[in-house]
């Protein structure tokens, strides 16, 4: 069976995590991406508690109050205020809420899609295997953000309506990665001899061939993660996300672009903890995938 450090079965009892753990530590590339993600989940977890502000309260009084390092800057106001007076560094708080729910959400979404999907058209292959390629080469066929912005621009952009739509149409890594890792494995040894024991079907692909294919999705779901991410900023910028007065990072940069030549940091700010986010993320899922390959690469 596969001796990925991710997926091998019963981690706890032969040591695996002490060795999963200490090919963390030794990537510097997954450190410093878990720690970065690890810090802005608790960021979104305990944005209540974080926020100096109420991120939706309005003071037109002190609209546009600059950031604590120009000389005119208020520590009341660490990160400034927007053109509505609300406070910058709670706005961009629970934007990381925004901006991890939709991520996680729709990448569990398209990997419930994509994996049962690859998994159905790997194992089973024949005609099972072409109707699925037929769907997933449609897939391909239509832009991510084209295809978005017209059923947002029909529906109506929201936070839910988002979620849905990034999680329907991102399955399609999901798909190829799962029917490729499956087609190596449904001849393995381990499933001929569950299936000459008799075990039902559901059996052969939950327990023998999704654990041992695990490893090589987690990679997938932590890259869609980050694309979710950034396809929701752009259709937030774009008016056709979250509507305000939501704080997401997309909408942040959409509305401060007005200011962009007189007060860059009101773009600079949410830009920056984007570029930050999706950067972690990437190096997480660039760190899992060389910790789980054969013979996992430290860089």
């Amino acid at each position: 069976m596969n001796d990925s450090l991710i997926s091998t079965p019963g981690a706890v009892a032969d040591g695996t995590w002490p060795r999963f753990t200490r090919a963390v530590l030794g990537h510097r590339g997954l450190a410093l991406g878990a720690a970065i993600v690890t810090l802005l989940l608790l960021a979104a977890l305990l944005a209540p508690w974080l926020a100096p502000h109420d991120p939706y309260l309005q003071n037109t009084a002190n609209r546009m109050v600059l950031p604590v390092w120009h000389e005119a800057g208020s520590w009341e106001h660490p990160l400034g205020t927007d053109r509505l007076g609300r406070d910058y560094l709670s706005r961009l708080i629970y934007g990381t809420r925004i901006s991890l729910f939709i991520g996680l959400v729709a990448a569990l979404i398209s990997g419930l899609i994509g994996s049962t999907l690859g998994v159905l058209a790997g194992y089973f292959g024949g005609r099972v295997d072409a109707v699925i390629s037929y769907l997933l080469t449609t897939r391909l066929a239509m832009p991510v953000v084209l295809v978005a912005l017209a059923m947002a621009s029909l529906i109506g952009g929201s936070l839910i309506t988002v979620t849905l739509l990034l999680g329907l149409l991102l399955w399609d890594r999901f798909a190829v990665v799962a029917r490729s890792a499956t087609l190596q494995l449904r001849d393995a040894e381990y499933v001929q001899a569950a299936r000459a024991l008799g075990c039902p079907l559901h059996h052969i692909l939950l327990r023998e061939v999704l654990p041992n294919i695990a490893a090589a999705l987690i990679v997938v779901a932590t890259l869609e993660v980050a694309n979710a991410i950034l396809l929701e900023a752009t259709l937030s910028f774009l008016g056709m996300g979250v509507q305000p007065p939501l704080p997401s990072w997309g909408l942040m940069i959409a509305e401060g672009k007005s200011y962009m030549f007189f007060q860059p940091w009101v773009i600079a700010i949410p830009g920056s903890a984007l570029f930050v986010l999706v950067l972690a993320i990437n190096l997480l899922g660039d760190g899992l995938r060389d910790i789980s390959a054969p013979g996992g690469r430290n860089e």
